[in-house]
């Protein structure tokens, strides 16, 4: 048995049954053996931020991680984005990156370059396999580490005569690893803090958002007055009806500090302390609030779940949460296209157990104020924020759960990053809708522009933003990769084509085109904020006024 052999053997042995390929020359070993192992499902893509995206869709969606194989260090680099999303997220996936022969590197060939120096920004773990008879072992390892909880990325480098090279064994499964407990201790420290009467809040995420965690997190939350808040960007959270209220934490710093202001303790569960995304001149970096002391209920690798429910009988919540969104279809949208009329078609026909990938940027603002009545359905976010996420990850999660519809909305410049997955769906046949939202601008960066001070006369600044000349025509984009498309300009015409799309199977595409944000506009960064405030309460919607008005 050869290498490449074993590590297939490796694999599949242990549940790893997906892989998201992009291979070159290195790999032909791994490929020709496909041909052996018909457990193993490879999927073709067309570029490596694809393959990477893709795995970490998947994973998010099963909680056990795929493959992707890649070609050198050129092909690693190239999906080196989506990685970096994939390690904010904390999900499984092992890259297999091939290598020059181990007697071939030291000619330094023109593809020769240090995959190891690459592969360390974005993995948990790393190593080059240097012979066939440890490579089943070091596969083994690989995917050990990558189910480390709470997930990472695993990198395992292996070189062409490794692949090629006899005498080479599969290995056992890793064994599986559980999340930590959460000592009783700190359970006790922070429903002292919680029963104090002292202003708090919660702060959720990774598996504290699925559905169960949720509603034990809003008990805890009823017995002590305190507030619920979700992280800015989950990797996945469950909403719909049936849960709990539970907004997530801005991403515009003026916004978030509102939320967070008058905390005196803040309660992390699963998440991370909330900064800015970004410094600005003369604000802090630091969203906690001052006097607000910080606790730790469950850190990302510990068993959140669990802890929110010996938090809620320590503090002797009621039985049930006291307040869940009801199911309800919000009124069918009418007139031109806006980011309200888009959230609200999004969520008069989103069917039941959808996944929703949203990668909508500016236009996407009120989407989950619409959608929280809507019938349960999982959300993926940017986690990372390095855009070009969206569409390969809607490739991943549909090869994951196959008979669940999945919605994809992206902005316009977002989809261009990685636009070579909706072939990906064609050619797999994947039950995948596109929403490509066209305001032909890079928004986001219109309000990041005024937000960080750096305004001249304007002109020549937002045509480094402006994505109207040449227009991009997505509708063309898709029918040339085999995706059938459509554009549209209402709200009605939106509702209907996103019906018809979902009631069909297969890939489609809708390009819905939305007033420009570039062409005689001048952008504030308050009608957007303004946008999120029916969804806040009152007090809260003044404060945000007041910190951003112009």
């Amino acid at each position: 048995m050869n290498g490449a052999q074993a590590l297939m053997r490796t694999l599949v042995d242990a549940g790893v049954t997906v892989c998201f390929t992009n291979p070159g020359t290195s790999e032909m070993h791994f490929v020709a053996a496909l041909d052996a192992e018909p457990r193993m499902r490879a999927v073709l893509t067309l570029f490596e931020g694809v393959a990477t995206g893709a795995a970490d869709g998947y994973a998010r969606m099963t909680d056990r991680p795929a493959a992707t194989l890649l070609h050198l260090g050129c092909g690693l680099g190239n999906g080196l984005a989506n990685l970096h999303n994939a390690r904010r997220a904390h999900v499984p996936l092992l890259n297999i990156v091939g290598d020059h022969a181990t007697h071939h590197a030291p000619l330094d060939a023109p593809l020769q370059s240090d995959i190891e120096t690459v592969a360390r920004a974005v993995s948990g773990w790393w190593r080059t396999c240097r012979h066939p008879q440890e490579l089943g072992q070091l596969a083994a390892q690989a995917l050990a580490a990558a189910q480390q909880p709470p997930g990472q990325v695993a990198t395992l480098i292996l070189p062409a005569d490794v692949s090629w090279g006899e005498g080479a064994e599969p290995a056992p499964p890793p064994p599986p690893l559980a999340p930590m407990p959460v000592e009783d201790d700190r359970l006790e420290q922070v429903a002292r803090a919680l029963a104090s009467g002292e202003p708090a809040a919660l702060l959720l995420g990774g598996r504290a958002l699925r559905a169960a965690a949720q509603l034990d997190a809003a008990r805890v939350a009823a017995a002590c007055g305190a507030r619920l808040l979700a992280e800015t960007f989950p990797a996945r959270i469950e909403r719909g009806a049936g849960l709990p209220p539970l907004p997530r934490l801005a991403y515009l710093a003026e916004l978030a500090g509102t939320q967070l202001r008058g905390l005196r303790h803040l309660v992390l569960v699963g998440a991370r302390a909330p900064v800015s995304f970004f410094a600005y001149p003369g604000k802090p970096g630091s969203l906690v609030p001052p006097g607000c002391t910080v606790h730790t209920l469950a850190a990302p690798q510990e068993d959140a779940a669990d802890a929110l429910q010996r938090l809620a009988q320590r503090l002797r919540a009621p039985a049930r949460a006291p307040m869940v969104w009801p199911l309800r279809q919000v009124p069918r949208p009418r007139g031109r296209l806006s980011p309200a009329s888009v959230a609200r078609a999004v969520a008069h026909v989103l069917p039941p157990d959808a996944i929703l990938v949203d990668e909508s940027q500016t236009t996407g603002v009120l989407l989950p104020h619409f959608t929280r009545t809507a019938p349960r359905h999982d959300v993926l976010t940017l986690t990372g924020g390095a855009i070009g996420q969206g569409l390969p990850n809607a490739v991943g999660a549909a090869i994951a759960c196959p008979g669940r519809p999945v919605l994809a909305l992206v902005g316009d410049g977002a989809a261009m990053y990685t636009p070579q997955a909706l072939w990906t769906m064609a050619r797999e046949g994947l039950h995948v809708v596109t929403v490509v939202l066209n305001n032909r601008a890079y928004a986001i960066l219109n309000l990041e522009l005024r937000r960080t001070g750096a305004v001249g006369d304007g002109r020549r600044a937002r045509a480094q933003f402006d994505l109207a000349q040449p227009p991009l025509d997505f509708v063309a984009l898709a029918q040339g990769m085999g995706v059938p498309a459509q554009r549209v300009a209402t709200a009605e015409a939106l509702q209907e084509a996103l019906a018809r799309a979902l009631a069909a199977p297969g890939p489609h595409l809708i390009e819905a085109v939305l007033p420009s944000t570039m062409r005689g506009v001048r952008l504030r960064l308050l009608p957007y904020v303004l946008g999120l405030l029916p969804s806040l309460p009152a007090a809260v919607a003044r404060g945000v006024q007041r910190a951003v008005a112009p």
